[in-house]
C-alpha cells in the first residue's frame, strides 16, 4: 500500500514537471520571434552576394511598414540588379536600380544627387515643358533693329504760300449787270494763305459787241488755303445797274488774287 501511493506520487511530480516546462509554468505567453537579414550562404549563392530576382518584382503592402523593419520599401521602390549592395537601392559606384521594365538611365530611375526623377515616357509630366524659358532666356523676335549709320531724312523746309488760279468759269446771274463767276485756287506752297483779296476785271460789252469798259471789283479770299491743297469758290460779280444799258451785258475775263 505504502509502495504504490509512492509510485503515483512519483508519477504526478513527473506529470507536473512536464506540463510546466510545456506552459512556461503558467507564466506570460511569449512573443514570437522570426530570422531577419541575409540567408545563410549556399551553394544557390556566395557569401555577401544577393541574388538578383529573375521574374517581375511586385511589392504588397503588409501593414505598417516599420513591423517589417524597413526592409521591404512602399510600392514602385525600384529592386537592384544582382551584384548590387542591398535590395531597393543602388550600390556605392554600381548601376542605377530600374523598374519593371525599364533600363538604366531611362524612364523608372530613381532620383538621386543630381537626378531628377521622371515619370514613364522619358519626359516630364504631360503638359509640362522641358525647357520652359527663364530669367534671361529666349524671347520672342521684336522688329528688326534699324540699320545702323543711318538717320532719317529732315523734313522738307517750309516754304510760303503760292496760290494759282483757275481759268474763271462765268454763268449768267439774275441781273444784266451781274454773272456768277466760279474760280479754283491751289496753294503750291507748303504754308497756308491765311488771307486775302480776289480782283475781278469785268468788261462791258455792247449790243455789237464792242467792248466798252473794264470794271474792276474786289472780294475776300476764301481763306485759309492751306499748304498744297485747293479751295473752289463762286462769286457772284456784279457792276452799277448804270454802267450797263439796256442791250449790254458783263464778261469777266480776268481774275487775280493778293494773299498773306
Amino acid at each position: 500500500m505504502r509502495k504504490g501511493s509512492r509510485a503515483a506520487t512519483a508519477l504526478l511530480a513527473l506529470c507536473c514537471t512536464a506540463a510546466a516546462g510545456l506552459t512556461g509554468c503558467g507564466g506570460p505567453a511569449r512573443e514570437g520571434f522570426s530570422a531577419v537579414g541575409a540567408a545563410a550562404p549556399g551553394p544557390e549563392r556566395g557569401a555577401g552576394e544577393n541574388v538578383a530576382p529573375q521574374g517581375t518584382v511586385e511589392f504588397q503592402q503588409l501593414g505598417d511598414p516599420s513591423a517589417a523593419g524597413g526592409s521591404a520599401g512602399s510600392s514602385g521602390t525600384p529592386t537592384g540588379p544582382a551584384g548590387s549592395g542591398t535590395a531597393g537601392g543602388p550600390a556605392p559606384g554600381g548601376p542605377t536600380s530600374t523598374a519593371p521594365g525599364g533600363s538604366a538611365g531611362t524612364p523608372g530611375t530613381a532620383a538621386g544627387p543630381g537626378r531628377t526623377p521622371t515619370s514613364p515616357g522619358g519626359v516630364g509630366a504631360p503638359g509640362t515643358p522641358t525647357n520652359p524659358a527663364g530669367p534671361g532666356g529666349p524671347t520672342s523676335p521684336t522688329g528688326p533693329p534699324g540699320r545702323p549709320g543711318t538717320t532719317p531724312p529732315a523734313p522738307p523746309p517750309a516754304t510760303p504760300a503760292q496760290l494759282t488760279l483757275s481759268a474763271p468759269a462765268r454763268s449768267a446771274a439774275a441781273d444784266r449787270w451781274c454773272e456768277r463767276v466760279t474760280v479754283t485756287f491751289t496753294n503750291t506752297g507748303t504754308t497756308a494763305a491765311r488771307s486775302g483779296t480776289v480782283s475781278f476785271a469785268t468788261h462791258v460789252i455792247g449790243a455789237l459787241g464792242i467792248d466798252w469798259a473794264t470794271i474792276t471789283t474786289t472780294q475776300p479770299l476764301p481763306a485759309p488755303v492751306a499748304g498744297g491743297a485747293s479751295k473752289t469758290q463762286t462769286y457772284t460779280v456784279c457792276l452799277e445797274a448804270w454802267r450797263v444799258p439796256l442791250g449790254m451785258h458783263v464778261d469777266t475775263r480776268k481774275v487775280t488774287a493778293t494773299w498773306n
